[in-house]
């Protein structure tokens, strides 16, 4: 406890600002100071009561206040609120208190979160390259928008909703930005449009690239199956032409599940019954019977088949050991860990089952497996010099072996030029080019950039990205998982626009 009073002899009015010296009265004032050494401090202030001098002053009395010290009402100092209220931003509510704690404070953690909301907005001031993107503020449920400067790469606010609407209100209570960057999503183009019409818009070039990415894959799934029938081809040619004839192993119980299912989905279509009436008849959900019936029977298998597997470069071994009589689990992984494979006996064993009916019968030994949908993709996307010699060597054998594929990686590289160069110029021919091919996905993904075309040239043109924004809706998720279900957007926001 530290007991002091005021020296000075006069006061002036909290409301006029008159200095007065008419003393009314006293009173001992305690307020919550700075832990020093780790000790409570208590601040007992002897305080005095003043009469105003000033006849238009609607204050007959008032109370002196020390400048940086106390505040009307307040129990704390002002040191003391001020570093409450980082610990807050840094810390949210019960981590904040623990500190508190340690530090010799003693606080509560809905005070923490008061203190956290009482922060004064910072002044709104011009932004003239703003980044937008949003955030989940419940994932499935509620979203809200973030606005970044990208010139300081500060937050900006934060906002209820995703639409366009929210947007374009919030850019009309504002000085209008000159550039606004964002996705491609058609409310932030609509709602930029709205509410500042004559902003430059930007897309991003990080979601070009990824949505490109996702064209990718599905196009390398569709040609997925030409390359496994070449390298089938090819180990056919190699091998003897009066090897025995063999016995292919049984189909995977998912696929063959898979098939019986779409041939009823498609049978019952014929009778004339409804996908509801179809779901409800054999068991499924809805999607999944619009799925089959917009679908063939090997677009539908084509992912269980051409999953990866951890045995993959493994069954050439199993197959051949096995048609020489080897079918002990155990020894052939002991033979293949020899060879490099990391998994258990278990998984050799669950592989091994689907040979077991056919008895003493000699199995197919399978052409080479085609590498995974998701490795040859990463190597078109990723940038020759990243590559090892042996993704290299694999994408230039996929591309001799495939047509499909050679071409699509070159629309690729191209692409990745005019993104990494900013040659927005070529944008154009580069769609009417890849339009014309017979590769499907990426073809939709081109005449999908004529919708938004001025923004998409200005994103391969323009050095504005959506980094920072993207950096700022992970901190956000952090803080989120922080105050777990006390995450509100008020909370969220003074958190994400003051915390350093």
């Amino acid at each position: 406890m530290v007991r002091a009073r005021v020296k000075s002899v006069t006061a002036s009015c909290c409301r006029c600002g008159e200095v007065s010296d008419r003393r009314h009265g006293w009173y001992l004032r305690r307020l919550q100071d700075v832990a020093v050494s780790g000790c409570a401090l208590v601040l007992e202030l002897k305080v005095r009561r003043f009469r105003c001098v000033s006849s238009s002053c609607p204050v007959k009395t008032f109370t002196e206040q020390v400048q940086g010290l106390t505040r009307p009402h307040a129990r704390q100092t002002t040191s003391l609120r001020n570093l409450l209220s980082e610990i807050g931003l840094a810390l949210a509510g019960r981590p904040g208190a623990r500190m508190a704690a340690t530090l010799g404070i003693e606080v509560g953690r809905d005070t923490l979160l008061r203190l956290v909301r009482a922060i004064p907005d910072l002044p709104a001031g011009q932004v003239r390259v703003l980044g937008v993107d949003d955030f989940a503020i419940r994932r499935g449920h509620n979203y809200g928008t973030i606005m970044i400067d990208l010139e300081t790469g500060r937050p900006v606010d934060l906002i209820d909703g995703r639409d366009g609407d929210a947007l374009a209100a919030w850019l009309r209570s504002r000085p209008l930005p000159e550039v606004i960057c964002r996705d491609r999503a058609g409310g932030y183009a609509e709602g930029a449009r709205q509410g500042a019409p004559d902003a430059v818009q930007v897309a991003d070039r990080f979601h070009l690239w990824r949505n490109l990415g996702q064209a990718v894959e599905k196009d390398v799934s569709a040609a997925r199956t030409g390359l496994a029938a070449a390298l089938a081809a090819a180990a056919e040619s190699r091998r003897a032409s009066d090897a025995p004839k063999m016995v292919n192993h049984r189909e995977l119980k998912v696929v063959a599940r898979i098939r019986q299912h779409h041939a009823a989905v498609h049978e019952l279509l014929d009778q004339g019954l409804s996908k509801a009436a179809i779901g409800r008849q054999l068991g499924l959900h809805r999607a999944t019977v619009r799925k089959f019936a917009n679908a063939t029977v090997e677009e539908v298998t084509a992912a269980n088949q051409q999953r990866a597997s951890i045995l993959d470069g493994y069954h050439e071994h199993l197959h051949r050991r096995w048609n020489e009589g080897i079918r002990n689990a155990t020894q052939l992984t002991r033979e293949i860990t020899a060879l490099g494979y990391r998994g258990t006996a278990q998984q050799v064993q669950r592989y091994l089952r689907r040979f077991r009916p056919a008895g003493t019968s000699e199995v197919e030994i399978p052409p080479p497996r085609p590498p995974a949908v998701r490795d040859i993709t990463r190597w078109i996307m990723s940038h020759p010099d990243d590559l090892d010699q042996e993704a290299t060597s694999r994408l230039e054998e996929t591309q001799r072996l495939s047509q499909e594929l050679r071409r699509l990686t070159g629309h690729v590289k191209d692409f990745a030029v005019m993104l990494t160069q900013l040659e927005g110029h070529r944008l154009d021919g580069w769609i009417t080019l890849v339009e014309k091919d017979s590769l499907t996905a990426i073809a939709g993904f081109a005449r999908n950039l004529r919708r938004d075309y001025n923004a998409v040239r200005n994103g391969l043109s323009m050095p504005y990205s959506s980094g920072p924004v993207e950096g700022h809706v992970n901190r956000v998720k952090m803080l989120k998982r922080q105050m777990f279900g006390r995450a509100k957007l008020d909370l969220l926001r003074k958190r994400t626009l003051h915390a350093s």
